[in-house]
């Protein structure tokens, strides 16, 4: 059975990442809205309410997540790319979640948000150099991170949600 929670199994930060593998995690982040565009395709209004999981966000609530979180993943890197080191402010998640926009806003607002905020983002990622890359900011829960340690935690975490999604699809049969 898949772990509910991590059905594409937790992320986990490499050491060290190659050029190749940096430019799959970019084409990651270009295909992602795609990907969820299609993996909510078709849904009703009831469907999109219903959680991943037990305990868990809704569809809805997952789309919305999304665009939040990789808004501020994009704010991030402009940060990091334009300060040195730079303390980030971490944002409450789940809080963000239960706001009334999150459970409630049409999901075509985030999938339209996501659209665009990525094709800004992957214009960023395509014009930097590998030392950009090596750029830090820092979390004050997470620690110092780089930029290539990002973009691969943002590449898993488009697949990560999409995937709750899709075997939420497969296990409804819908």
């Amino acid at each position: 059975m898949t772990n509910l929670s991590y059905p594409i199994g937790r992320f986990k930060f490499e050491t060290e990442i190659s050029d190749e593998q940096r430019h799959q995690f970019i084409a990651e982040i270009e295909k992602a809205p795609e990907h969820l565009r299609t993996a909510v395709s078709g849904l009703s209004s009831e469907q999109l309410d219903t959680p991943y999981r037990p305990g868990g966000w809704t569809i809805r609530q997952v789309v919305h997540h999304l665009a939040d979180s990789h808004l501020n993943a994009y704010t991030r890197f402009k940060l990091a790319l334009t300060e040195e080191e730079p303390t980030i402010k971490p944002y409450d998640q789940a809080g963000w979640a239960e706001l009334a926009d999150g459970r409630t806003a049409s999901h075509e607002i985030s999938l339209s948000l996501l659209e665009s905020l990525h094709r800004r983002w992957v214009i960023l990622l395509n014009s930097m150099s590998p030392t950009d890359f090596s750029r830090t900011f820092r979390h004050p829960e997470s620690g110092v991170l780089t930029l290539i340690q990002t973009l691969s935690l943002y590449a898993w975490h488009g697949r990560h949600h999409i995937a709750h999604i899709s075997t939420l699809r497969q296990r409804m049969n819908w």
